[in-house]
């Protein structure tokens, strides 16, 4: 049995998610747009709690949410619904970091071959962006700063929460990419942050839902404007028919996730813990700010080994990665580690362990460590 340790990229549905999601796909089946019949009310009352659900768990209100297929659809929603609002306002600035997802890093690309001007900071080898950095960036023209929750490859978590109260001050939007933050930081998460994307199935949710938080200022709605067309049924900002069955899903694997939280997280460090003990025996070095990061996210270079050679042949123990599972299909050094101004072999060979407990219990730490040790050179 391999051990999947690549839930930074997705993780498995949790059972009683999957019976949640077959129900609503057999039995109650409506379409929660319909009117006329009981299937379509049952369908509609029952995604109005859930979304009352999934509202509260940010303490946001029910109509600040909107569904859509995961955080790379609410990313797109956020960055490139704000142009025409920009273009009105001449406020084109925007600023981000350089160890973005591409689905954050891509769209705003798009917005300056648009003429918009994105500032990309670097946020050294810590991998943790300071809030004074974003700050004396700020300019009148600025209109938005969109930084990531926890960041995909390292872990470590950015200070999201301390940027919203000081940027609610002032005119400039903030975006989070919460896709790897969502139920597993979530105090962070409660701050006012004016936009914030999810996706489901980094929870256990099924793949292809997820949602966008668009809280007021005040009385005021963010001047988002649509980027598809077809229906609106999501405040007229997102069309399409809603997918029932997915978004009690979603609902569901937040309740769980909310739940079990807190033994998830004992479970998490402490395998976290067993895997830094057993990987003494072998030359390594911790990528990122280890004071502040999650506790099922690890990335490692190993001295000597090459990351790919190291993937290959671990395959038949365990399931792991370089890096996002978006840019996996041809490999080149992380641009995570790369941003951080990590030595040039340490960028190529970062390898990201990530765990659900649950799912990694099996583990056997030991023999992980043996085989990579096995691999290392001998010290000169």
């Amino acid at each position: 049995m391999v051990t999947y340790l690549d839930v930074a990229a997705t993780t498995r549905v949790d059972p009683r998610v999957a019976d949640v999601v077959m129900h609503w796909m057999t039995e109650d089946f409506g379409n929660a747009g319909s009117r006329t019949h009981e299937y379509g009310t049952r369908a509609k009352r029952a995604v109005q709690q859930a979304r009352e659900y999934l509202a509260s768990t940010v303490h946001a209100e029910p109509d600040e949410l909107i569904f859509t297929s995961g955080a790379t659809e609410s990313n797109n929603i956020a960055l490139l619904g704000l142009a025409p609002y920009s273009e009105q306002s001449g406020r084109r600035h925007i600023i981000t970091s350089a160890i973005e997802h591409k689905a954050v890093i891509e769209p705003l690309e798009h917005l300056q071959s648009r003429g918009f001007e994105v500032d990309f900071i670097k946020p050294g080898s810590s991998g943790r962006v300071p809030v004074e950095a974003v700050m004396e960036r700020l300019r009148p023209d600025t209109l938005l700063v969109s930084l990531m929750h926890v960041n995909n490859e390292t872990g470590v978590v950015q200070p999201v929460a301390e940027l919203a109260a000081l940027l609610r001050e002032t005119p400039t939007y903030l975006h989070v990419d919460a896709a790897q933050g969502y139920g597993k930081v979530p105090q962070d998460l409660t701050a006012p942050i004016d936009m914030m994307s999810v996706s489901g199935h980094k929870i256990g949710a099924p793949k292809g839902v997820g949602m966008l938080v668009i809280r007021r200022r005040g009385w005021e709605r963010l001047p988002l404007q649509p980027i598809m067309f077809g229906g609106g049924q999501e405040r007229k900002l997102r069309p399409g028919t809603l997918p029932v069955p997915l978004i009690m899903g979603l609902a569901e694997a937040a309740k769980i996730f909310e739940k079990d939280h807190a033994e998830w997280s004992r479970n998490a460090e402490n395998l976290r813990n067993r895997l830094l003990d057993a990987l003494a025996k072998t030359r390594f070095r911790v990528n990122g700010d280890q004071n502040h990061t999650v506790p099922h996210i690890l990335n490692l270079s190993f001295d000597g080994v090459d990351a790919e050679a190291l993937i290959v042949m671990l395959k038949q123990h365990v399931a792991v990665a370089t890096g996002s599972a978006c840019t996996s299909a041809s490999y080149t050094p992380s641009h995570v580690l790369t941003a951080m101004g990590l030595p040039e072999k340490v960028a190529e060979n970062g390898l990201r362990l990530s765990w659900f407990p649950s799912q990694a219990a099996d583990l056997d730490v030991e023999e992980l460590a043996a085989r990579i040790a096995g691999m290392q050179p001998d010290s000169a």
